[in-house]
């Protein structure tokens, strides 16, 4: 299915390209604090690891997304590790949108200390000490990097010590306290839904501080409350109603910053709030509810001049006051009525939130977004509504649907009324206003009671309108007159919703796998198509509208199975790559010539982000199960040569092998002094005699 994918692509496009493996950015190494040590004694080892400006590794508790550095010992019999020791990290807050992710990081170099037991029957010798590393380096985009480490110890009757010595006092001071520190937690009020917030009181006379939890259940966002003595809230998840009876952490002095003191504490968790710690106020996690109340209020007037909703608005006022002829009071009391249709319209679409947030699907906001099978989902969605506010394809109840609407709602009186306010919420659902997404996003991160009063401001903003003008019938001279001018702000509105739609893809398809952009892009690509074809010949009434469905259905189709199943593999991991996936280094001469003289056989893939073909040759030749475990068999060194920018000493290579440009494929074998087979183009038969070949002159 992919290959006929690319077949179709390439009939138009000559250009496109494969990333290439990033090298690691960060540098690490193992240090000792002594070059020789006594059977018995106890030394510190530490885990060096120094980032370039701008990136950053994890903590021991990452936050909201990465990986904490993870040691692995390699250890001789007599030697043990003990448990790693963290520096205080810094707190780094990252927003976007409505999104707000908190992690824990450090920038530019960290220590990890761990102590190292010595046996008292060790035997004394030259011992090496040995580590494999894993970690996850970020600057915009995250990598994850694989090392391993070694050092020397010599065991016998004296003991000295490194030259790192001094390094190890110098992140002393950076390390936890254990100082006693006088604080308390307690819980607020009890648990709603999967949250629950924490009152912590400490008593610090330094500003700012924070609590940097080691459970991952503690969220990130912390909130200042007003008063004396300092305190602060944290909002505590379960998914299981279980809550736990202590936390652990550092309490931090200024945090955020390189020079942050943490002190190491395990809090007793009272049951109601402890002396001294002020009541709830308006704010969750950073976040003022009034300002998300206003958010909500606002979009929900502005809902009223959309071209869902406007159209109606005082067709429906003139019709009241029609009913009601020369009574003013029996206008208003209609309007109100109208106005409590619109409210239990949004509490029921409230209460459905409530029931797919507490069947654990969307337990967070934050949370959400860290699974990548919604991150598709959402960027799918919201890609598809800014289509539907530009007019590729509409939105719209079925005709049947609107017909029974449209009889309830022409019943005259009080029934009439409120159901006028029903048809005005389902209305309104198709459009996106602005301020509305945030203010809903906001709602899903909230206890259940927060939810009803997001939904219920929504309610109120689109109800105000319409009740004001029904006490005011002589305002109706002052709505705006239905126009052109409707149809042009519905696409500009548009253009917000894409802008959104186009954050999330960067999100989403970057951690994709390497190949992501290109594949996840395709995907958006033929869903755009299938919109199109079902907006104009569908819904336009076309003559051949059955193979129109037939063919929206079939490009849905092929896109879901050949791209998110196929090369994505979206439902497993979220990423394309599997165990056995090729780990690919930068080309040079040299990292060609570093892995023949480890007697392994070479393969040179010579690619571009701007090659087409480059791209569909990997799909069908290169990243396919056969080829995968044939290089894994043959032990191949695998090398890309990325030509996507202007690289001379690439130019220059494609040159001494005859080739004008890219795709070219170099395949050595283990003889240093044989010349590479050469390839421009591939097949799967073709890749896998000419590894045969190379495996078969290697031996």
């Amino acid at each position: 299915m992919t290959r006929w994918i690319m077949v179709g692509l390439s009939c138009f496009l000559s250009l496109g390209g494969r990333a290439a493996q990033l090298p690691t950015k960060t540098q690490v190494r193992l240090v000792l604090s002594v070059e020789g040590a006594r059977p018995g004694e106890s030394i510190l080892a530490g885990i060096q690891l120094r980032m370039p400006p701008g990136w950053h590794t994890y903590w021991k508790n990452p936050g909201d997304s990465g990986q904490a550095t993870r040691i692995d010992w390699i250890l001789t019999n007599g030697i043990s590790a003990g448990e790693t020791q963290w520096p205080v990290p810094e707190k780094f807050v990252t927003t976007a949108g409505p999104v707000t992710f908190v992690t824990y990081v450090y920038h530019e170099e960290a220590l990890l200390v761990v102590p190292l037991k010595l046996d008292a029957q060790l035997p004394e010798g030259t011992y090496e000490i040995r580590a494999k590393l894993s970690w996850q380096e970020c600057e915009r985009q995250c990598f994850p990097g694989k090392g391993e480490v070694k050092a020397s110890l010599v065991v016998g009757k004296s003991s000295s010590p490194s030259r790192e010595s001094a390094m190890f006092e110098a992140w002393r001071t950076k390390l936890p306290k254990t100082e006693p520190q006088r604080a308390e937690a307690a819980w607020e009020k009890p648990g709603q839904g999967e949250d629950r917030p924490l009152l912590i009181k400490w008593n610090t006379a330094v500003r700012p501080a924070d609590f940097f939890p080691y459970d991952k259940a503690v969220q990130g966002g912390t909130e200042v409350v007003a008063g004396e003595p300092f305190h602060f809230r944290k909002i505590v998840k379960s998914d299981v109603g279980k809550w736990p009876a202590e936390i652990r952490g550092l309490l931090v002095e200024r945090p955020g910053t390189p020079q942050a003191i943490g002190y190491e504490v395990t809090l007793p968790i009272a049951e109601g709030a402890a002396k001294g710690m002020a009541p709830s106020v308006l704010t969750r996690g950073g976040t003022s509810l009034l300002a998300m109340l206003g958010l909500a209020l606002l979009g929900g007037i502005i809902l009223n001049i959309m071209p869902c909703v406007l159209p109606v608005l005082a067709l429906k006022v003139l019709g009241f006051v029609n009913q009601a002829r020369e009574a003013p009071a029996r206008v208003r009391k209609l309007g109100l009525v109208y106005g409590l249709g619109v409210l239990v319209s949004f509490l029921v679409l409230a209460g459905i939130a409530i029931g797919v947030q507490r069947a654990g699907s969307l337990a967070g906001w934050g949370m959400a977004f860290q699974n990548p099978q919604f991150r598709v989902i959402i960027t799918i969605i919201l890609f598809l509504v800014a289509l539907n506010l530009f007019g590729v394809f509409e939105i719209n109840l079925g005709g049947g649907a609107m017909s029974a609407a449209t009889e309830l709602t022409a019943k005259q009186g009080i029934a009439g009324a409120f159901l006028n306010g029903v048809l005005a919420t389902i209305l309104a659902t198709p459009c996106t206003a602005p301020f509305l997404g945030t203010a809903v996003g906001f709602a899903f991160t909230q206890p259940p009671q927060i939810i009803l009063l997001i939904f219920a401001f929504v309610a109120l903003g689109l109800a105000l309108p319409f009740v004001l003008l029904c006490w005011h019938p002589a305002w109706l001279r002052f709505l705006p007159k239905p126009g052109l001018w409707m149809q042009r702000f519905k696409v500009a509105m548009g253009f917000p919703m894409m802008a959104t739609a186009v954050w999330l893809f960067w999100v989403t398809a970057t951690r994709l796998g390497r190949t992501g952009v290109l594949w996840f892009g395709l995907f958006l690509v033929m869903v755009s198509l299938a919109a199109w074809i079902w907006g104009e010949f569908v819904q336009k009434n076309s003559r051949r509208k059955a193979l129109a469905i037939v063919i929206c259905v079939l490009v849905v189709g092929l896109a879901y199975g050949g791209i998110l199943e196929q090369e994505l593999h979206w439902r497993s991991s979220g990423k394309s790559a599997g165990a056995d996936e090729i780990i690919w280094k930068p080309w040079s001469p040299e990292a060609v010539a570093a892995a023949r003289a480890e007697g392994r056989p070479v393969f040179v893939d010579f690619t571009a982000d701007t090659c087409l073909n480059c791209k569909y040759f990997e799909a069908t030749s290169i990243n396919i199960p056969a080829t995968r475990s044939r290089l894994k068999e043959l032990n191949v060194a695998t090398l890309v040569a990325d030509y996507t920018d202007e690289n001379p000493q690439i130019a220059q290579e494609l040159r001494k092998y005859g080739s004008g440009g890219v795709p070219m494929y170099l395949i050595y074998s283990r003889d240093p002094a044989a010349a590479p087979l050469v390839l421009t183009s591939l097949t799967p038969k073709s890749l896998l005699d000419a590894l045969d070949q190379a495996g078969r002159e290697s031996k």
